[in-house]
């Protein structure tokens, strides 16, 4: 009868054993005890992952030897999309792949692909014990959904030496870029977006990265004529105004005045000046003027001023110089092309790398009520701005630069306005712009009736690309440095892409881009100095335990059983 107790006893206690678990694995929860919520996922990212539909499946490229940050970078996108999948469950599937395998049934690696897929990688260089170490790292993932597929960039780095901050920075992103790409993939209907002409705004080859590679698989793009179309069509959510060469009219002006006003979104990169690559490199020389392209009244209503300067820098792109005049050029620094910092308290451009600038202009906010302005770039603490019109030559570089003069701090480049505005034609509306309205059918509107948001750049080319050999290069990339050892990736691209979700997702997931990872670094001096002893607590001392406990516990059932 006891023998019999005792099995029914074990048989019971495998049976929960195995239920339990097995509930364990249906129903289960975590706590996350992190102070800065490390592993909470936010409220839109998990209703995002609720809503799935078809399969969804994520190719990350951080399988490699690679140094300790990128290691702890794959470690965490691998935590990440774990927790993807405790939401979404078997819907999402995730696989790390190493840039330097095969494709199936092709000799082409993955590596080969992503930089033909304008993926390019970063030239990695790591300190080692016994030196530095050049290495080709992939900080990319590609998401399906649909038949459709999305690159995300895991890491915006700034320098191509490993920066803690950074990479720290970069997880703290994981979430939102992951959950932007999702996003874009499961929803059904694309934002519809105008890309802005008839203002001698260039429709060539230089924006090919912008419209082939952005604007054209993201949104529903369509091109808007000012000076032709009656009015801007309220199925309309943004017009992209890109570097703008002739005159705006007040016609034109109020159309896209009372867009605004009735709720509309506007991203405008302008070149107040005329300052051209072109004219430095035949004549190696320019002289940069304002364009007059009548914009400043209607910018200065809504809380922002353009000013006819250049921005020149200490921190700033390469281009190649003759200097001794006999044919050799050389890379040098052009103070003229400026390296934007981006903001990190706003939502836009927080943990952007830098953005390459050409000719820039600064950006004053003035006053404007209820208009929240924020500055989205700047430039170094090591900086100047000299007025037009001025001559620019590039015997500039023959002699370094007086780092005396490049004595202001962060220059305003960019700036988001935020809220309700006001028309600048309040009052002043003329019998022309009234008939303009009527042909349109649309009533005048003095205030803005929704919030709204603009942005706007003192330079047009940071979102061009540049082209070698008649191919377009990815935007932000310098064609001078291209394939050298000054080659950096900069971030123009991801700028672009970060504006133009502010200014159109109505998802919420820009809430995911308020989290703040803190870095808490140990002491390597002290780590080295304690190697052994934290060996023998963490590798021994378990061991050691267990073998003690297994002694005491078979001297204690002998010392039971022997009675």
């Amino acid at each position: 009868m006891k023998l019999k107790s005792i099995k029914g006893g074990m048989f019971l206690l495998i049976f929960l054993l195995i239920a339990v678990n097995f509930l364990a694995s249906k129903y289960h929860t975590r706590i996350d005890l992190t102070a800065e919520k490390r592993f909470t996922l936010s409220s839109p990212t998990v209703r995002l992952l609720d809503t799935l539909k078809g399969k969804l499946s994520v190719e990350v490229f951080l399988k490699g030897n690679y140094p300790s940050g990128f290691k702890k970078l794959g470690n965490t996108t691998n935590e990440l999309l774990a927790e993807f999948r405790e939401i979404a469950g078997q819907k999402l599937q995730f696989r790390f792949i190493s840039p330097d395998e095969t494709m199936p049934g092709t000799e082409i690696t993955y590596g080969d692909t992503l930089s033909g897929m304008g993926m390019y990688p970063i030239n990695l260089t790591s300190q080692l014990k016994e030196g530095q170490q050049q290495q080709l790292v992939y900080p990319f993932a590609l998401v399906h959904y649909n038949d459709a597929t999305l690159p995300v960039s895991l890491y915006q780095g700034k320098t191509p030496l490993i920066n803690f901050q950074e990479l720290n920075s970069a997880e703290a992103m994981l979430e939102y870029r992951f959950a932007d790409a999702i996003y874009k993939l499961s929803r059904t209907t694309k934002p519809l977006v105008a890309f802005a002409t008839g203002n001698g705004e260039p429709m060539d080859i230089s924006v090919y990265d912008m419209v082939e590679n952005v604007l054209k698989p993201n949104y529903n793009l369509v091109t808007f004529n000012l000076a032709a179309q009656p009015s801007v069509p309220a199925e309309i959510n943004t017009i992209v105004i890109v570097k703008p060469t002739a005159v705006f009219t007040d016609i034109q002006k109020l159309k896209l005045d009372q867009f605004v006003m009735r709720g509309g979104h506007l991203l405008m990169f302008i070149d107040r000046l005329n300052a051209e690559m072109d004219s430095l490199q035949v004549k190696n020389e320019v002289i940069a003027f304002d364009r007059e392209l009548q914009l400043n009244d209607l910018l200065f209503k809504y809380g922002a001023r353009i000013n006819p300067d250049l921005v020149m820098d200490l921190q700033c792109d390469y281009l190649p110089f003759d200097v001794n005049g006999n044919g050799q050029f050389e890379l040098l620094p052009w103070n003229y092309f400026p390296v934007l910092e981006a903001g990190v308290n706003n939502p836009v451009t927080k943990n952007l790398g830098f953005i390459a600038g050409r000719f820039v202009n600064s950006i004053d906010t003035v006053e404007a009520e209820n208009i929240k302005k924020t500055i989205l770039l700047s430039s170094s603490a090591n900086s100047r701005k000299i007025q037009t019109p001025a001559l620019i030559s590039g015997r500039e570089n023959v002699n370094a630069p007086e780092d005396v003069k490049f004595n202001i701090q962060h220059i305003p480049v960019a700036v988001l306005l935020e809220g309700s505005f006001a028309s600048l034609y309040a009052n002043r509306l003329t019998q022309s712009m009234n008939d303009s309205l009527k042909a349109a059918q649309l009533s005048y509107l003095p205030k803005g009736t929704a919030t709204s948001k603009i942005i706007v750049a003192g330079d047009g080319d940071m979102v061009l690309n540049s082209v070698i050999k008649n191919q377009p290069m990815p935007m932000g990339m310098n064609p001078f440095t291209f394939g050298s050892q000054r080659e950096f990736p900069f971030a123009n691209k991801d700028f672009f892409i970060s504006c133009l979700e502010y200014l159109v997702n109505e998802s919420g997931l820009n809430e995911a881009k308020n989290k703040e990872y803190v870095v808490r670094l140990l002491d390597t001096k002290k780590v080295n100095e304690n190697r052994l002893n934290w060996q023998l607590i963490n590798i021994v001392l378990p061991v050691a335990l267990m073998v003690i406990f297994g002694f005491l516990f078979q001297l204690m059932r002998r010392k039971k059983y022997s009675r």
